[in-house]
């Protein structure tokens, strides 16, 4: 997995690593018990029975059979569930606002931190002149609320550092929040839903910076274009 930069990526990946530990340690009780079934019932062992004892009707067997993987299930739900309400927090009051755009294809970006915003718009993909990548500026260790539109196809806003992405649907409005962590860098983004002819080509970058840098920004960037 790549290295998160918010704070919901750390959820994913604790949510991760433990599916993980608990798939494993049941493989190896599975395994186990397969290679316990070939080694101490083969048929050599039993050649003056047509077959091993059955263990067919027995109901603690059967209670236990059915019993653990309830249990197994319900704990997978449980975390489950518990991340995803946390993954979908919304606040009230995030620190920065940004509406996104997909559109064939590329992306728009507006920005609003204190009453001011940027518009960040990716060249047309048919325009192979031009850099088709908008880059969205974020600070560090801020709150950032995303609102999701799309003009005309289904398309998908994945960050991979964010270990997270979600559908942008037409007449469907789509949100979410994260927490940026204190690491500075640009990092890639795409879309992750199958859009048209051009859809390899829409990427974009998103680059955290130092607040005093992202003040800068928005102060020499408020009200244009890009």
């Amino acid at each position: 997995m790549p290295e998160t930069v918010t704070r919901q990526g750390e959820i994913v990946q604790t949510l991760w690593n433990g599916s993980w530990i608990a798939a494993i340690a049941t493989g190896v009780v599975v395994w186990g018990l397969i290679a316990w079934a070939c080694i101490f019932h083969r048929k050599k062992r039993f050649s003056n029975q047509e077959l091993p004892p059955q263990v067919r009707y027995n109901l603690p067997i059967e209670i236990l059979y059915t019993v653990v993987p309830v249990i197994m299930v319900a704990v997978f739900f449980y975390f489950t569930a518990r991340d995803q309400n946390e993954l979908n927090k919304m606040s009230p009051n995030p620190d920065v606002k940004v509406k996104v755009e997909g559109f064939q294809w590329s992306w728009r970006f507006t920005t609003e931190y204190q009453g001011k915003t940027v518009t960040v718009t990716g060249a047309p993909a048919s325009d192979y002149r031009q850099d088709p990548a908008p880059e969205l500026v974020l600070p560090v260790s801020k709150k950032v609320r995303f609102d999701l539109e799309s003009p005309d196809v289904i398309h998908s806003f994945w960050v991979p550092a964010f270990l997270f992405k979600r559908d942008v649907i037409p007449g469907v409005h789509n949100a979410f929040e994260i927490d940026t962590l204190d690491r500075q860098g640009v990092y890639a983004g795409r879309c992750a839903e199958l859009c048209g002819v051009d859809h390899s080509r829409m990427l974009f970058r998103v680059k955290l910076v130092p607040q005093a840098e992202f003040d800068q920004y928005i102060a020499t960037q408020a009200g244009s274009a890009q």
